[in-house]
């Protein structure tokens, strides 16, 4: 025990070096995340100040005025001096203060409400088990596992839940905020630059939990507006009559693409051009074509207990599915 007890401990402190960039808090990449973090830093350094100069003034006392031997007097009592009693009623409360002004200022700064906000995009975040739903309200588009957002702008979220309790988190964004059933919570989140950032559930909600992933890509107020226009523009159908009629009653009865099909699914127009499929299998890794054959064959190997049945049990032929399989991959989005 004695051996394993330094092993374990080591184990420990290189295991917490391990993790990914992009899901630490410590790496901030977004004005709401520096706040946060900036509290963060506050706080912990308070913490550290006080463990120091106790334990300082502890290991003094137990050197400065430990019984010698031979010495039977009794030490000088303190109790009832004012002086002491007052600094240490007076140190905490410094502390308190020096904590507390700018953890209220911006604790309630960041819980603006811009939902009246004309200059700001309007985004109602949905939590499935387990993948993210994304409408555009203002807007009038529906998007799944990919938020699309322009650098220019506020974004101001609506965060609710089709099922159970789950929580909306882009970690070197901003802090996270629970999706609850029946219960609507608002937050917003700034995106200052391009680029990617991966979010997740932050909330046990399931056996698939760990793999609720979404992207959040932020893209240049140009881009942002060619990607609205691509989103409304007419759906683009499988070119195969037979292909298009299969995908129409096997896939559409869920899922949507532009203007058809329904809302039950995530909707699939331009998930050529995402970065994942089922938000954990990225193209970068396989083609898009093969992550689409593999998951539409089988997505609960890949996400127990998700809803979308296999293919086979959707009446869909292997040659089916490798057909539907490359319209979809081929279905992007130019912006």
């Amino acid at each position: 025990m004695k051996r394993l007890l330094p092993l374990l401990t080591g184990l420990v402190l290189l295991l917490s070096a391990c993790g990914r960039e992009d899901l630490s808090t410590l790496n901030p990449q977004g004005p709401v995340a520096e706040k946060q973090l900036d509290l963060m830093k506050l706080s912990i350094g308070i913490m550290a100040l006080v463990v120091v100069v106790v334990f300082a003034i502890c290991i003094y006392v137990l050197i400065r005025f430990r019984r010698r031997a031979g010495d039977k007097t009794i030490p000088k009592q303190v109790e009832g001096n004012h002086t002491l009693e007052i600094i240490w009623t007076v140190i905490p409360l410094v502390l308190l203060v020096i904590l507390g002004v700018p953890t209220i200022n911006d604790v309630f700064g960041l819980a603006k409400d811009y939902s009246k906000d004309k200059n700001a995009v309007q985004v109602k975040v949905t939590a499935h088990q387990y993948w993210w739903e994304f409408e555009y309200t203002d807007l009038g588009i529906t998007t799944a596992q990919e938020l699309i957002v322009p650098t220019d702008k506020v974004i101001s979220f609506e965060l609710v839940s089709a099922d159970v309790k789950h929580s909306f988190w882009i970690p070197s964004i901003g802090g996270k905020m629970d999706t609850n059933p029946g219960v609507t919570n608002r937050m917003f989140l700034e995106f200052p630059k391009e680029g990617v950032f991966r979010g997740k559930c932050a909330e046990l909600c399931g056996t698939s939990h760990a793999l609720m992933d979404f992207k959040a890509k932020a893209v240049s107020p140009e881009s942002f507006a060619r990607w609205v226009s691509a989103m409304k523009a007419p759906a683009v159908m499988p070119a195969d009559a037979e292909i298009a009629e299969k995908f129409t009653s096997q896939c559409l009865s869920c899922h949507a693409v532009g203007e058809n099909g329904g809302s039950g699914a995530p909707n699939l127009t331009g998930i050529g051009g995402r970065q994942t499929v089922g938000g954990i299998l990225y193209n970068d890794e396989a083609t898009a074509e093969q992550n689409l054959h593999d998951w539409i064959t089988d997505p609960q190997k890949y996400k127990v207990g998700a809803a979308m049945p296999k293919a086979l049990d959707n009446s869909l032929t292997p040659e089916e599915v490798a057909s539907i399989s490359k319209y979809l991959a081929e279905y992007k989005l130019d912006y």
